[in-house]
């Protein structure tokens, strides 16, 4: 079977994820001790699609890997779960490597090597031509390079199929957000911290009145709240708060992924963003009580 013709679409990163657990995350200049290393597949991208293959979804996975152990690694992980991989390219050099250490909280601190995920150029985005033409929602992140991503949402604006823009990670991303960039998002998913940065420190309802705000903000805008669950604002509606159910927190990397996943899934079948959301936080509830990113990942069946 062809991308060409997946529901959804996810065009982003996919990496090793390199994980360690520690007693307490390592303050600067600090050297702690951690359990033995384990490797896992991940990457935004790559998280996103197979939350939603685990959920049922019809998806496939546009990205690069490297020529070594982890590309191939990646590359059938992929396969197992039912992610087409029909746009997936190996490129000469290193696959990309996430560097994850998570504590006693099940809280986590990540450092992402791109690798492969640097070399996505936008020159290659005319080749999803016909998958994003074809897909009902293209989803992506912020984990290649950003004028990549841009050229996908241009290509997807004028194929008028759906944009779900993950806004992670944040960093340097203030200088290159355009109004039409933001427009073409429906939604915009961003956390509380990614909120913050674009709206200069202001509190999270701030941010989605900011944005909103004489119609030059993006369509529609899922801003999570962890435990809290979310907040969606569709246009300039006010924001439905979306409750998450009460969960154990063992390991919390990744569950972003499984959010955005879920919610991209949902929308490509036709539901409206709130029932979305309530599906995603769901999704993210369940991701979270185990560890590992895509290991962590449910069924449809395993919800709470």
């Amino acid at each position: 079977m062809s991308a060409d013709h997946a529901r959804l679409l996810v065009v982003g990163s996919i990496n090793a994820d390199l994980v360690v657990r520690v007693r307490a995350h390592a303050r600067p200049g600090e050297t702690v001790l951690g359990d033995d290393l384990v490797v896992h597949p991940g990457g935004k991208g790559a998280n996103q699609a197979v939350a939603a293959a685990r959920l049922g979804a019809d998806v496939a996975l546009a990205g690069r890997v490297g020529e070594d152990e982890h590309g191939r690694m990646l590359l059938a992980t992929l396969r197992r779960e039912g992610v087409r991989t029909d746009a997936m390219r190996t490129v000469p050099g290193a696959s990309g490597v996430a560097l994850i250490t998570v504590d006693d909280a099940g809280e986590n601190t990540i450092t992402v090597a791109p690798g492969a995920n640097g070399r996505f150029g936008p020159a290659e985005v005319g080749d999803l031509a016909s998958a994003i033409e074809a897909a009902e929602v293209v989803s992506l992140q912020l984990e290649i390079p950003l004028d990549t991503v841009w050229e996908v949402i241009r290509r997807c604006a004028a194929a008028d199929t759906r944009v779900v823009l993950n806004l992670s990670p944040v960093v340097s991303t203030m200088v290159w957000m355009s109004s039409s960039v933001v427009r073409a998002c429906d939604p915009l998913v961003l956390n509380q911290h990614e909120a913050s940065a674009m709206t200069g420190g202001k509190d999270a309802h701030e941010a989605l009145r900011s944005r909103r705000a004489g119609g030059a903000g993006p369509r529609s805008i899922v801003l999570t709240l962890g435990g809290g669950g979310a907040l969606v604002a569709v246009g300039e509606a006010e924001p439905v708060h979306v409750a998450a159910p009460t969960v154990d927190a063992v390991d919390t990397t990744g569950a972003g992924d499984a959010f955005t996943g879920a919610l991209a899934w949902r929308l490509a079948a036709g539901d409206d963003p709130v029932t979305a959301t309530r599906y995603a936080v769901r999704v993210g509830a369940a991701a979270v009580r185990r560890v590992g990113a895509q290991s962590s990942y449910p069924t449809a069946a395993e919800l709470p």
